[in-house]
Order: structure tokens, then sequence, then C-alpha cells
């Protein structure tokens, strides 16, 4: 081999294995499961609650939390009728805040992402359907794009809420619609990679997630009547499931695991709603329905699975639900708490319910047990923003409002 040519693959190499890998925050965690790769978090509060170390009122009206990356955290709010991206230092200091546009305030309003960061880039979508990247260093606009306009798509009755998905040099959005289902954007400058129409439905408020499942990459989300599953490098449609909900709000990311998925929405009053499991071929190509539990309601809340067992909450009653993963039946319900969010991390639940009271839980397929509760004391409005923990800090959005708890042992 040439020397000049060895020379250069081994610079190549040294500096391929000496670059740090990727970092990402986004939409309930690492695995937009809601599972937290945390550890040494406490396993008790104190009765007021765990120490809150910072907080901030003035976000303005929003449903999305943080996004977290290169020592800086990431927020969108509403305080009027235009959007604005925060970014923070971790300990508390507003380093620099940017209008966006117009947000969502028409109902509910406000913000509804939870940004997307990759390294200094920052990734959301509004409330209106425009796609947004910016430097999360400088505060700059790197690129934007009008999805609802670009592919021909129509915002839905309440507004665009999306997480955006990336992987790679991509970003996965769903602008829903009869020719461009769902799109995937080069995500340094927002051109369009490819175009997937999918079922042909409208979007439905659904954060997808990507499934590697044997040598097939899927991009899995719903639409407002069906789960759809689309190859993730070139956009063919390969299957769509019915399932459906009254007011077509289908919130929950779906989750999967060795071959199958798990959607689950409010009920229709039909044979098509609440929780349902899919199969996938070995190909992942092809999809069918393994069992449903129409018992087993979720609006937005999501839900986790742990240990072979699915948990989660049915919106504005006081119950919690667990599943058996592989059945789908119903192995308990509890009173013991009012529903909410949830999410996990080392070893304990933490629900957020609709009332504003957040509460650590040890819960397994016997048993749904409320070790520790704290009110929400700040912010505005609906208590729907699904928690953060990061780094021993536990991260509660309420409206207009962030609160940064210290929930590390000590």
């Amino acid at each position: 081999m040439n020397i000049h040519i060895y020379i250069s693959f081994l610079i190549l190499f040294v500096l391929t294995a000496c670059s740090d890998p990727v970092s990402i925050s986004q939409w309930r965690g690492p695995n937009r499961d809601g599972i937290y790769p945390e550890s040494q978090l406490l396993t008790s509060w104190p009765g007021n609650g765990p120490e809150m170390k910072w907080s901030f009122e003035g976000l303005g009206a929003g449903h999305g939390n943080v996004g977290i990356g290169n020592n800086k955290l990431f927020i969108c709010g509403m305080p009027d009728t235009i959007g604005v991206l925060y970014a923070f230092s971790t300990s508390g200091n507003l380093l620099w805040k940017k209008e966006y546009g117009e947000e969502w305030h028409t109902n509910y309003q406000g913000s509804r992402t939870t940004p997307t960061v990759i390294d200094e880039l920052v990734y959301f979508e509004s409330g209106q359907g425009v796609v947004f990247c910016y430097n999360g260093n400088s505060g700059e606009l790197v690129w934007s794009l009008d999805i609802l306009k670009k592919f021909s798509a129509e915002n839905i009755q309440w507004g665009m809420a999306e997480s955006l998905l990336v992987e790679g040099d991509l970003v996965f959005c769903t602008p829903g619609g009869v020719k461009n289902n769902i799109v995937a954007l080069n995500r340094f400058d927002g051109t369009t990679v490819w175009t997937s129409k999918g079922s042909g439905q409208p979007s439905a408020y659904c954060s997808p997630i990507l499934v590697n499942h044997n040598n097939t990459k899927l991009i899995v989300t719903m639409m407002a009547e069906s789960i759809i599953g689309v190859d993730a490098n070139t956009g063919e449609a390969y299957w769509s499931i019915e399932h459906k909900q009254s007011n077509k709000i289908h919130a929950n990311t779906p989750v999967y695991y060795n071959g199958k998925i798990v959607c689950s929405s409010s009920s229709d009053k039909s044979d098509l709603d609440g929780t349902v499991q899919i199969i996938l071929s070995e190909d992942g190509k092809d999809a069918e329905v393994k069992w449903r539990n129409q018992k087993a309601t979720n609006l937005m809340s999501g839900f986790i699975l742990k240990d072979g067992f699915i948990y989660g909450s049915p919106y504005n009653k006081s119950t919690w639900y667990c599943l058996n993963w592989e059945t789908g039946k119903t192995e308990y319900i509890s009173d013991s708490f009012d529903s909410g969010v949830i999410i996990y991390a080392d070893g304990h639940f933490y629900c957020y319910s609709h009332k504003g009271e957040i509460a650590l839980v040890d819960a397994n397929p016997e048993t749904f047990k409320v070790i520790s509760t704290f009110k929400v004391p700040l912010g505005t409005k609906e208590h729907w923003a699904h928690p953060v923990v990061n780094n021993g800090r536990l991260y509660i959005r309420h409206g207009n409002a962030l609160m940064v708890y210290d929930i590390s042992e000590k």
C-alpha cells in the first residue's frame, strides 16, 4: 500500500476512534419509551417533596418538557401568541431566548413539543406545523420548514403535537395527508429525502418511534384511524392496522419489544380502541393484531413496559392498571393515586397526576404502592407535560413554570 494512503487511513481511524459518540436527548428518554437510565436516586422523598434546585416562571403556555444537551436545557413556551425557544444552563441561568413564530393559541393553548437535541442542534415542531432546527450554542436559526404547506396537509383540531424523531442524518415528521403522510428530511438543511403516503390519513398527535426488527428499520406511528409501519430508509409503506378514537387523538408513542408493538389510546366505543398489541412478521413488512384490551384506555399519558408488564392509566380517572405484555390480560386496577403521566427510573415509577401531584411508586404485577408524594407548587393550567429525569434531577413543567428537583441519593 502507498505510504501516503496508509497514513491517511491511519489518521481517519484514529479520529473516528477518538471522537465522542453522538449525544441525543429526546421525548420520553433515550428510547422514547419513558424509561430513563439513571441510578442512585432517592427511594423515598421528604414530606414536602425533594429539594427544588431552581425554577423559572414565565415560559408562557405549553405542554412539552425539556430537551437536554451540551450542559444546556431547551424548552418551548408561548407568552402571548408567538412561540419562544428558551435555553438555560443546568444551574438555571437563562442563556438566551428566541421567538420562532406563531404558536398554537386556539384551544388548549401553547407549545406541544419536547425539543430533540443532538450535539449542538435543537429540533422541534410548532403547533402550527413548522419544523425548526436551531443552533443550541448561538441560538441562531439553522433552518425551518412549514411541513403542512410544503406537503399539502392540513392542521388538526388541537394543533400538531409530535416531538421529532431523529436518526442518523434524517429527521422524521408526520404532516399527514393523502400524498405525503410521513416525510424524512435532511436534518442539516431541511431538504426532502423521501415522502411516504402511509395510510393517507391526517396526523394524530403521535410521536413516532424507530424500530430495528431483524434486518428491517421501520418508522412506526399512529395516524387518525390507524397504526402504520413504513421503511425508515425509503418511506415504503408496509402495513396498516386499524385503531380508532372518537376525536382521532392518538398521542401515546408506540412501544416495541421482541417483535411486538403496543399502542394505546382512549375509548372509541368500538371494537378497535383501547390498548392493542401488534406482532410483526419475520421481515417486519407485515403485521397483525395479537390482542386488544378495550378496557385499558390511555389518552395521552404514556405507558411503561417493565419486566413483561405494562403500567398506565386512563384519562381523568383515579385508577392505574397493570397488563400482561404477552396476553393483554389486566392483572389489576389500582385506585391508590389519581391518573396521569408515567415514567420510570432506577427501580421506581414517577407518576404525575392531572391534578398536579407527583408520586414515587413501587409497582409490580401484584401491587401498585405509592411511596411518596408532593404537590406541584408553581405553574398554570393543565398538568400534561411528561416529566424528565436527567443526571439526578427531576424536571417538571406545568404551563408557564419549569421546576427542577434534586432526586439524587446523597
